[in-house]
C-alpha cells in the first residue's frame, strides 16, 4: 500500500515491517562467527513480532536459492551491510560519551535495542521516539524477556510528523545539554520537505557540542520503485508481504551533508564500501534498489 501523510503501522506492516526486516538482519549479524556487533535482543524481538518470513530466516528453514540472484555470498553481503551498519552508529554513540555527551535521542527507534546492549556512561539518559504501538510492544517485550536498561531510558510514544519535540521535553528531554541524535535508516523514509523539517527540528533542540548521527543515499532522487518492486518479487512470493518500493519517497531533496554543513555541523561521511573494508569485508557488487549508502556523523560547534 502507498504511503499517505497519514498512515500508522505496527511492527508487521508497512515501514514497521522494514524495522522488523533491520532486526532480522542484525540478529543474523550476531550470530556470525566473525561477529562485528553483538545485538542479544534483536533474535527473541523479531521472534515476538512473529512475521513468518523472518522467523523462517532465523530458523534456516527459508529457502533462499530460490530467490532470483541468491547466493551464500550475497546473502553474506547483506548481513554485513547491516553489520557494518549497526558498528558505524554503535561507535558514534561511543564517541559521543567520550566526549562528555549523556544524553541521547533516537527518532523512529523501532527494535532498536542500544539502550539496553550498549555501554553508557554513568547518567545518560537515552529518549526512544516511535509510534506507541511500536514503542510499547518493545518495551513490553523486552521487560518479559527480563532485560534492564544500561542507561536510563525514556519512551517518546509519538508519530515524526506530530509535535514530537513538544513531547521530547515533557520527557525530560533537556535543551540546554548536548546531545547525540540517531536517525537511522529513517531519511529515505520521510518525503524530502519532512527531511529539511526534521534537521531543522534537531539543530532547534541542540547545545553546542552536540552530535548528530544518519545516513544518506544519494540514489533516492531517481529510485526506481517499479524496479525494486521486481527484485522484492521473489521474497514477496516466498510469504515476505512488503513492498519496498512504495514505502520511500523518491525525487531530489537535500544533500544530507551539505545541509548539514550549511546548518553549521561538521561533518564526515563514510561511504558503504569504505566500511566494509574498514572491517575487512569483502563488498561485492550488490545491485540493489537503493546503490550506495553513506554513513553520516557530525558534531555542532
Amino acid at each position: 500500500m502507498a504511503r499517505t501523510d497519514d498512515d500508522s503501522w505496527d511492527l508487521a506492516s508497512s515501514v514497521g515491517a522494514t524495522a522488523t526486516m533491520v532486526a532480522a538482519a542484525r540478529a543474523m549479524a550476531t550470530r556470525d562467527p566473525n561477529p562485528l556487533i553483538n545485538d542479544p535482543f534483536a533474535e527473541p524481538l523479531v521472534r515476538a513480532v512473529g512475521m513468518d518470513f523472518f522467523v523462517r530466516a532465523l530458523d534456516g528453514t527459508l529457502d533462499i536459492s530460490a530467490m532470483p540472484d541468491a547466493s551464500p555470498e550475497r546473502y553474506q553481503a547483506m548481513v554485513d551491510g547491516m553489520a557494518v551498519r549497526t558498528r558505524f552508529f554503535d561507535e558514534y554513540f561511543a564517541a559521543a560519551g567520550e566526549a562528555g555527551i549523556r544524553q541521547a535521542v533516537i527518532l523512529a527507534a523501532g527494535l532498536d535495542s542500544r539502550a539496553y546492549r550498549l555501554d553508557w556512561p554513568d547518567g545518560t539518559v537515552v529518549y526512544e521516539i516511535d509510534q506507541p504501538e511500536v514503542v510499547e510492544f518493545k518495551t513490553r517485550t523486552l521487560a518479559e524477556l527480563g532485560a534492564q536498561p544500561s542507561a536510563t531510558r525514556r519512551t517518546v510514544a509519538i508519530d515524526l510528523r506530530e509535535d514530537w519535540p513538544a513531547a521530547l521535553a515533557a520527557a525530560g528531554f533537556d535543551a540546554a545539554q548536548p546531545t547525540a541524535w540517531l536517525a537511522e535508516g529513517l531519511l529515505i523514509y520521510l518525503p524530502p520537505q519532512a527531511q529539511d523539517r526534521l534537521f531543522d527540528q534537531i539543530l532547534a533542540l541542540s547545545a553546542p557540542g552536540s552530535a548528530v548521527g544518519t545516513e544518506y543515499v544519494p540514489g533516492i532522487v531517481d529510485f526506481d520503485a517499479e524496479a525494486a518492486k521486481e527484485r522484492f518479487a521473489a521474497m514477496r512470493d516466498a510469504g515476505l508481504d512488503l513492498d519496498f518500493g512504495e514505502l520511500v519517497y523518491r525525487g531530489d531533496r537535500s544533500h544530507v551533508l551539505e545541509y548539514l554543513t550549511a546548518q553549521g555541523w561538521s561533518v564526515d561521511g563514510l561511504s558503504r564500501a569504505e566500511l566494509f573494508e574498514r572491517h575487512q569485508r569483502p563488498m561485492p557488487e550488490l545491485d540493489d534498489a537503493l546503490g550506495e549508502i553513506v554513513y553520516v556523523s557530525g558534531r555542532l560547534g
